[in-house]
């Protein structure tokens, strides 16, 4: 395409977005259809922003990550319950039982290392840089390291990464 390409109409990164936000819904639905029961080795980080509107999660979690955060689904998490716009989940930090509820419109990253499958999100605020801060370290990541959520940026490895980014003119 040509740089005088002209704007579109029609938010085509938008629709691609909430489209891919519903493959999340729908996986986290099959979850929570089984009973809480991931299947095989499957297993998700979810990242999202804790800022965006509608997310519900502790206080000290929200100061602790005033940007972004990451959760894993894996082991040990408890009424997971999925809506047509988000989902809440219950999930331990620090032998503390917490309950989470993130709107899809709110994820930026959803991953399963176990067949090397993610999604990447643009964020819901443009051009804001996530603030550093330190990994959730949910308990009961199992066999995986806590607080380590692979690089979803990359799929130069062929991995099922899909990232989409429109690249908006100013």
């Amino acid at each position: 395409m040509s740089d005088d390409t002209p704007d579109s109409l029609i938010p085509y990164d938008e629709i691609v977005q909430e489209a891919l936000r519903a493959v999340v819904g729908r996986v986290l639905g099959s979850v929570e259809e089984t009973g809480g029961t991931l299947p095989g080795g499957h297993h998700f980080y979810i990242t999202f922003k804790t800022a965006a509107p509608g997310v519900d999660i502790p206080a000290s979690l929200h100061e602790r990550f005033p940007d972004e955060m990451t959760i894993v689904l894996q082991n040990k998490f408890w009424d997971l319950n999925v809506t047509d716009t988000g989902f809440s989940v219950g999930l331990s930090f620090n032998q503390i039982p917490s309950k989470l509820s993130i709107p899809f419109s709110a994820i930026t990253a959803f991953v399963d290392p176990a067949v090397d499958f993610g999604l990447q999100f643009q964020a819901s605020v443009e051009d804001v840089e996530p603030a550093e801060h330190d990994d959730a370290e949910n308990d009961g990541s199992g066999d995986t390291e806590q607080g380590s959520a692979p690089d979803i940026s990359s799929s130069e490895d062929g991995s099922n990464v899909v990232t989409v980014d429109f690249g908006r003119k100013k």
